[in-house]
């Protein structure tokens, strides 16, 4: 496991974007837990933000693109709305302990 950040460096209903060991990762926090995907669009391979940061749509309910607006599932990744329909976010395993949030590059969820 790879250490991320602080637990409170990501907030409800937020997102926050690292590269960790040469890969681009997203965090997002919904429901008091959080989810991390690799930061590539499934339509076109593009990072999903376009600016730091800012991965959500302006509800903070959904996953967005920022090429062609495409919308994903917070808690699963899948894509609802836009060119990659019915395709999903790559989902990587992640767990939240005392010391922060931390990420599995090595372990992709199903």
């Amino acid at each position: 496991m790879m250490y991320l950040c602080a637990s409170e460096a990501l907030a409800e209903n937020q997102s926050l974007g690292f590269e960790v060991a040469g890969q681009k990762l997203l965090i997002v926090r919904k429901d008091a837990q959080v989810h991390a995907y690799h930061n590539s669009c499934p339509h076109r391979g593009v990072p999903l933000e376009w600016i730091p940061n800012q991965f959500l749509d302006s509800s903070a309910s959904l996953i967005q693109c920022a090429t062609h607006g495409a919308l994903f599932l917070i808690d699963s990744g899948e894509c609802v709305a836009g060119p990659c329909a019915g395709q999903s976010l790559e989902a990587l395993a992640c767990q939240e302990d005392d010391q922060g949030i931390w990420v599995d590059l090595a372990e992709h969820t199903l």
